[in-house]
């Protein structure tokens, strides 16, 4: 990873590491790259999620853009997943998304897709780095300078896209609570599942700046599932503050998370039109490759990030990939992770099967997984730190087929995470909590 760019963007504290000038440089470099590929004026496409402070990198970034020479298209609030469509549907040269994701209020960040709808690969970010911090005195002037257009409509074409990738469901009869994270799906999530006609219960659905992924959304299915149970709804989902995720509960509040729906999509799949393999990340619980080999599908494991899971499922041909986050990607209908397409697939799933939720995630038996997040320590030191790692051994040895341990650096925050698998989850969480205990000990401080 450079200097900004992690496995996601650029991403930290609002008005502290991700600073309007940072933006400003950010969408000045992008249009350069761009202008040196051939694109003598780039149209970009900015859209983010309701943060307050998207409000601020949204201007910066998209005075970067015109001061390079590009074009700035603005959609204001839609979907991560709705900037990488409407990239390519409108023909643009790139997008910019600001959003921090699932991260809470104060952070934010930017990531940068291709003409296709794809994230940037490691080396185009590369690229953009480099001419980030090289001085430019080459500016353009006069008409060269380029122009802010809004396409307030454009949000419409995004929905009517879902709508469409239901492939003619008919929802009439569910009962359906969509927690959408006071995020940017909170018009796009209720409006798409009441046109395909469920009866939609829409909660923090309220954006107003500050309370973004604040208790709620897919990090906190908790608050889904008690709506779904005080409602007496079928079923409920939990997008994230930019909607590139889902997590569901069934209609007793139990928690279906990304492993299991991805499980559910891929079965599904393999009965009416065949799936030869999945791709997924270390993170994916034992008990999903356990399911996928039952059912005589392939998986392919990558590390942890969307963009990874995408370059295998590009590679192999595989068209169904995500991870246990609930960042799902369906490759027959986008370019990136997709929670309300994600949702749409499930839903057209159990209509098509005439089944419950809770009925189809009986396909998969989700091994007791315990992850602890280890803050206040130098997560760059993990590699070399010999002691960790024999601590690792001695935990695998163990475990031995009955679970696993899996220590990995976050990509996109200052934490090490210590995830164990195992039969039982006293067992999970005594290893984990052990686990956790050596990093902090060994590692420095951060």
């Amino acid at each position: 990873m450079g200097q900004f760019f992690g496995t996601d963007g650029v991403r930290g504290v609002a008005n502290d590491e991700i600073t309007p000038e940072l933006a400003l440089g950010i969408g000045r470099a992008l249009v350069r790259t761009l202008r040196e590929e051939g694109a003598p004026r780039p149209r970009v496409v900015i859209g983010r999620d309701p943060r307050a402070s998207g409000e601020m990198l949204e201007s910066a970034v998209a005075a970067g853009i015109c001061s390079a020479g590009g074009d700035a298209v603005v959609l204001d609030v839609v979907p991560t997943p709705g900037v990488a469509f409407l990239t390519a549907a409108l023909g643009a040269t790139a997008g910019v998304v600001i959003s921090a994701s699932h991260n809470p209020v104060a952070d934010n960040g930017i990531k940068l897709i291709g003409a296709t709808g794809h994230k940037l690969t490691d080396a185009e970010e590369a690229r953009v780095e480099e001419l980030l911090q090289r001085f430019d005195s080459d500016r353009p002037t006069g008409t060269a300078i380029g122009r802010k257009t809004h396409v307030p409509g454009a949000v419409e074409t995004y929905i009517a896209h879902l709508v469409a990738a239901a492939g003619g469901i008919d929802l009439r009869g569910l009962h359906v609570v969509v927690d959408c994270a006071n995020g940017a799906a909170s018009h796009v999530a209720p409006t798409v599942l009441r046109r395909l006609g469920a009866e939609v219960t829409a909660i923090a659905a309220i954006p107003d700046g500050t309370n973004i992924n604040d208790g709620v959304g897919s990090n906190h299915p908790e608050h889904v599932a008690k709506a779904v149970v005080a409602e007496g709804a079928d079923l409920g989902l939990a997008h994230d503050g930019d909607a590139d995720r889902v997590v569901a509960c069934t209609a007793d509040g139990d928690i279906v998370d990304g492993d299991m729906i991805l499980a559910v999509l891929a079965a599904h799949r393999a009965r009416t039109t065949g799936l030869e393999g999945v791709v997924t990340t270390v993170m994916t619980n034992l008990g999903f490759k356990r399911c996928m080999a039952e059912l005589g599908i392939d998986v392919v494991e990558t590390k942890v990030g969307d963009r990874y899971v995408l370059e295998h499922m590009l590679s192999s041909g595989y068209p169904l990939g995500g991870e246990q986050s609930g960042h799902l990607i369906s490759t027959d209908h986008a370019t990136t992770g997709d929670g309300v397409l994600s949702a749409v697939l499930l839903l057209s799933a159990m209509v098509d099967q005439g089944a419950s939720l809770a009925d189809l995630a009986t396909i998969m038996t989700r091994l007791p997984q315990v992850l602890v997040n280890v803050a206040g320590v130098d997560k760059r030191a993990l590699d070399d730190a010999a002691g960790v790692w024999d601590a690792v051994s001695a935990v695998e040895a163990e475990l031995g087929d009955g679970g696993r341990v899996l220590l990995r650096p976050s990509g996109t925050e200052p934490i090490v995470r210590v995830m164990v698998e195992a039969l039982t989850m006293d067992d999970a969480r005594r290893h984990a909590d052990d686990l956790a205990d050596v990093v902090r000990r060994l590692l420095p401080a951060a």
